[in-house]
C-alpha cells in the first residue's frame, strides 16, 4: 500500500468524536426551505421556537444564531454592565466568561464542588455581593446542577438594583448555562423552567444541532411578561428594528423603526429546518446516547483506574451529551499521552474543559489556577469519549478496547 493510500485508510478508519446526525431526512428538510423562497428568519424558525417551548413546557422560547449571542442579549436586556458581577464556574467553556466581559461586567469564578464538574453552592454563597447581578451555573456534560439549592441562595441574596427590570426582579437573575443539557431531567421535568432563563447551544457537536445556533427558554416570574421579553430580544437581535422580515411582508406594512443600536444574531429558516428534524426524533437520539454511555460505564467499572461520571441520581438525569471519563491517578501529562495514543489507534477524544484561569486572557486578568484546586483536579485527568447517534456497537467496543489498552500502558 502506498503512502497516500495508507494515509487515506487511516483517515477513513478514524472514529470521530461527535459528528452531527444528518441524513436524507435532513437534506430533504433543508432542500424544502431552499426551494420555498424563504431562507432567513421565517416560518420554520417560528415553528421551532413554538415546538421547543412545548417540549420544555416553558412560556416562550427564542431561537438565535448561537448560545453565546442569545445569553449575551439576555445580559444586556437585564442591564448588566460595568461595575456589575456575574458568578460563573471556573470549570466551563470560555463563552460563559466571554459574554460577561462583552457587557463590561466582571466574571466572578467559583470552584467545583469536590469530585464533581459542577459549581459549588456553598462557594456561590461566599461570592454573592450587592454587585451580583447574575448567577450563571453550567450543566457540564448535560448533567443538571442543583437548581433548587442555587435558586434558594439567589432568593436570599443582598441585591442592589440599577434598572427598572432589576428592581422588578429584586434579586440576581438566575441564567442557566444549559448549553449541554437540552432534554436533561430535573425533578421529573425537562431542564428549562428551573431557572429564570435557560440558554441552549445547537452547535454542530451538540445533541440537537442547527449547525450553529442556540435558544433561550424564557421563564421569568411575575410581574414579567415572557411574551414581551421575547419581543424585546427579537428587536435586540435585529439591529433594534421594530419589525422582522416576516412582519414587514404582511399586508404591505414595510415601515419600521430602529429604537436602539441592536445586534445581528437571528436564526435562519435553513438552520431551523435542521432543528425541527432533530427535535422530531430527539427522544430516539437521547436513548441512543444513553445506551452508549451506559455501555461505556459497564465495560469500565471493573478497572482499577475508572472514575465514573455522574449521569443519573435520585432527581436528575443527564442529556448524555458527554461521557467524561476520569482516570484515577493520572497526571495531566499522562492524560495528554492517553489522548495522543488513542488517536494513533484511530479513536478521537476531547477534553471538557480547560478551566478559565488556564486561558491566557483570563490569566492576564489576574485569575490563578491555584485558587481553584477542585476545577484543576477534575480537568487534569478527564477524557471525553466519542458519543453520537451513528456510533455503532462495534465502534463502541473498539473505543473501549483501545481506551483500556492505552490507559493501562500509560499508567
Amino acid at each position: 500500500m502506498g503512502m497516500l493510500q495508507s494515509a487515506y485508510f487511516c483517515i477513513m478508519d478514524m472514529i470521530p468524536f461527535s459528528p452531527p446526525r444528518t441524513d436524507r431526512i435532513t437534506v430533504e428538510a433543508v432542500t424544502e426551505v431552499l426551494l420555498s423562497g424563504w431562507i432567513t428568519t421565517g416560518p420554520k424558525t417560528k415553528q421551532l421556537e413554538q415546538e421547543i417551548s412545548e417540549y420544555l413546557d416553558v412560556p416562550k422560547s427564542i431561537c438565535l444564531n448561537s448560545w453565546t449571542n442569545a445569553c449575551e442579549l439576555m445580559l444586556r436586556a437585564f442591564d448588566v454592565g460595568e461595575g456589575d458581577e456575574v458568578i460563573i464556574p471556573a470549570y466551563t467553556y470560555a463563552a460563559t466568561a466571554n459574554i460577561v466581559c462583552h457587557v463590561g461586567a466582571t466574571p466572578i469564578l467559583v470552584d467545583c464542588e469536590p469530585g464533581t464538574f459542577h459549581i459549588g453552592e456553598r462557594s456561590i454563597a461566599k461570592k454573592l455581593t450587592a454587585r451580583t447581578k447574575v448567577v450563571m451555573p453550567v450543566d457540564i456534560g448535560g448533567f443538571p446542577v442543583n437548581y433548587e439549592a442555587i435558586k434558594n441562595l439567589i432568593s436570599e441574596a443582598d441585591f442592589h438594583a440599577n434598572s427598572e427590570m432589576q428592581e422588578a426582579l429584586g434579586r440576581p437573575l438566575f441564567l442557566s448555562d444549559a448549553a449541554h443539557s437540552f432534554g436533561a431531567i430535573y425533578n421529573g421535568d425537562r431542564v428549562g423552567k428551573q431557572a429564570d432563563i435557560c440558554g441552549y447551544s445547537f452547535h454542530a457537536v451538540k445533541n440537537l444541532t442547527t449547525a450553529e445556533g442556540g435558544a433561550l427558554a424564557l421563564n421569568m416570574p411575575a410581574p414579567f411578561d415572557n411574551e414581551h421579553l421575547y419581543r424585546q430580544l427579537n428587536i435586540k437581535s435585529l439591529h433594534g428594528q421594530t419589525k422582522d422580515a416576516m412582519a414587514k411582508t404582511q399586508g404591505g406594512s414595510w415601515k419600521y423603526d430602529i429604537i436602539e443600536p441592536g445586534f445581528k444574531c437571528n436564526m435562519t429558516d435553513l438552520q431551523a429546518a435542521i432543528g425541527l428534524v432533530e427535535l422530531s426524533r430527539y427522544e430516539e437520539s437521547l436513548n441512543k446516547r444513553k445506551t452508549i454511555c451506559n455501555n461505556y460505564h459497564n465495560e469500565f467499572k471493573d478497572t482499577s483506574w475508572y472514575l465514573p461520571p455522574t449521569l443519573k441520581d435520585s432527581n436528575r438525569e443527564s442529556s448524555y451529551h458527554l461521557f467524561q471519563l476520569r482516570i484515577d491517578g493520572a497526571s495531566e501529562e499522562q492524560r495528554d499521552a492517553i489522548i495522543q495514543k488513542m488517536r494513533e489507534h484511530g479513536v478521537s477524544t476531547n477534553v471538557h474543559f480547560m478551566p478559565i484561569p488556564m486561558l491566557s486572557y483570563y490569566a492576564g486578568m489576574g485569575y490563578k489556577l491555584q485558587d481553584f484546586p477542585e476545577a484543576n483536579a477534575m480537568y487534569q485527568n478527564e477524557v471525553s469519549l466519542p458519543v453520537f447517534f451513528d456510533l455503532s456497537e462495534s465502534q463502541q467496543n473498539r473505543v473501549i478496547e483501545v481506551c483500556v489498552k492505552v490507559v493501562d500502558s500509560v499508567l
